[in-house]
């Protein structure tokens, strides 16, 4: 069944056009085009144009398009939901779990999951977790959420770094660049991207170091290629520089993640607790 979402117009917003209207409540062009084409908003019942205005006290309704499933559903996958309404769902993903299938024949990502979990739903993360780190994940249910979240996220992972960081916090600013010769590794070069990473000691362990990160920017192994620079790569994180002796994983877990509901405009936090390997780690 289609998501229909409903508006009552404010008598501060009498005159306005129908598609202007709109477009205030965040409806991006393209899904303006694909609801005009499917007939999919009326006012106090009846069809209108996206060039009509509208009045105080108009009822606006959206008949969201439908999806269609863009992946296979796998209904033996168990990932912990953290929060789900109509709109959204946030899950804790497990380590070993990639977001998207890796390929054709493969069904054991955080997209099958979702597809069997939401039957009739287009898979819509917003950003994305390497598969060995865990946490948080924001999943859209639809077109609109995935829009107006888009971009507009806060992180904040935990870690375990290998050696003693001396300062209580800093800022790691340095751009990153791909690996040459098609490696996802990535390394800290002039000619990157800016990348900037915020840090701050939450505890020190005689060969290790507990941290709270939080990436400014979003590049692909951000944290990872960050805190190798540093001199202090991951717990786990042999990519990196990193012993897999206490742990086989990078140890790297998204642990809040912020930001406003699509919908509602509620101001969200959600929680995902440290898994058992970090907890093992730091002696929890």
């Amino acid at each position: 069944m289609s998501r229909v979402l409903r508006y009552q117009v404010a008598d501060a917003e009498k005159g306005l056009r129908l598609g202007s209207f709109l477009r205030r409540r965040g409806y991006a062009q393209g899904l303006l085009a694909a609801l005009r084409q499917s007939d999919g908003v009326r006012v106090n019942g009846r069809l209108r144009y996206m060039r009509d205005q509208v009045y105080g006290g108009d009822i606006i309704q959206v008949c969201l398009p439908e999806d269609r499933p863009s992946l296979q559903a796998n209904p033996g996958l168990q990932v912990p939901v953290l929060y789900e309404d109509e709109d959204i769902l946030l899950v804790d993903k497990p380590a070993g779990m990639l977001t998207h299938p890796a390929g054709e024949g493969f069904d054991d990502a955080l997209g099958n999951f979702f597809t069997a979990h939401c039957p009739g739903l287009s898979f819509r993360p917003i950003g994305r977790l390497d598969r060995n780190t865990t946490g948080v994940c924001l999943l859209a249910k639809n077109r609109f959420a995935a829009g107006m979240l888009s971009g507009k996220t806060e992180k904040i992972y935990y870690a375990v770094a290998e050696g003693v960081i001396g300062s209580e916090s800093g800022i790691i600013d340095r751009p990153l660049i791909a690996e040459p010769g098609g490696s996802n590794k990535r390394l800290v070069d002039p000619l990157g991207k800016p990348s900037l990473t915020l840090y701050q000691v939450l505890k020190r362990l005689p060969d290790y170091t507990f941290l709270r990160l939080q990436p400014v920017t979003g590049r692909t192994h951000q944290l990872r290629a960050h805190l190798s620079w540093l001199g202090y790569p991951l717990a786990g994180d042999v990519l990196y520089g990193g012993s897999s002796t206490c742990i086989n994983r990078q140890a790297l877990h998204c642990g809040c993640l912020r930001f406003v509901h699509p919908v509602d405009g509620r101001q969200m936090v959600i929680n995902a607790p440290l898994p058992p390997d970090i907890c093992t780690l730091l002696g929890l």
